[in-house]
């Protein structure tokens, strides 16, 4: 039995990236077009900082329903996923995905979150699995150099900076480096 509404119907909408405008276009439209009351929208990885989605949590109250269109739009994991479905169910809001159709109101919807979070959760470590072992054969044939530390990207401008006069401190501002980077990169102790 699907639990009446007495609140507002909240959405959440996010990409990972400002390059994907289309695909949050797409999940505001669906959002729209089922008459959410309010929706907060981000372009952020699901493991950065999400304001928006902490924003919502404290804006949504006993009675609610909190929409989103899928669930990775929300979560990345199981722990992740049970976390937020939690702080919901103990403010008393109802979790509604939209795609597939879940809904935390009914015991088959519960059922259904905590199985395809659980999907998710093994697909996305099956994935991470294969990557590892790629790496491994890779380094193994000699093709693989690992990604350049951040700081070492900066090197040649460190050293440009350095010579000209620039105090480590300053480079380290400009280049957006700790500026033990820059000490180190120069060669020179950090307690100078």
């Amino acid at each position: 039995m699907t639990k009446t509404i007495t609140g507002q119907t909240i959405g959440y909408a996010r990409t990972s990236t400002s390059d994907q405008v289309a695909g949050l276009e797409a999940q505001l439209g669906e959002l729209t077009a089922i008459g959410v009351d309010k929706i907060f929208q981000e372009q952020v990885s699901s493991v950065a900082e999400r304001a928006q989605l902490d924003a919502a949590m404290i804006y949504v109250r006993d009675g609610d329903v909190f929409v989103v269109t899928k669930i990775d739009r929300l979560a990345r994991s199981v722990s992740g996923l049970v976390a937020i479905a939690d702080d919901l169910k103990a403010k008393g809001v109802t979790l509604r995905i939209l795609d597939p159709a879940i809904d935390t109101s009914t015991p088959m919807g519960q059922l259904l979150l905590n199985l395809l979070g659980s999907i998710a959760q093994f697909e996305r470590e099956i994935m991470l699995e294969r990557q590892r072992e790629g790496i491994v054969r890779a380094k193994r044939e000699g093709r693989y150099a690992g990604r350049q530390k951040t700081a070492q990207r900066h090197s040649s401008k460190v050293k440009e900076l350095a010579a000209k006069g620039t105090k480590p401190s300053k480079i380290a501002e400009e280049l957006g480096i700790s500026r033990s980077s820059v000490y180190r990169i120069l060669g020179a102790p950090a307690d100078l």
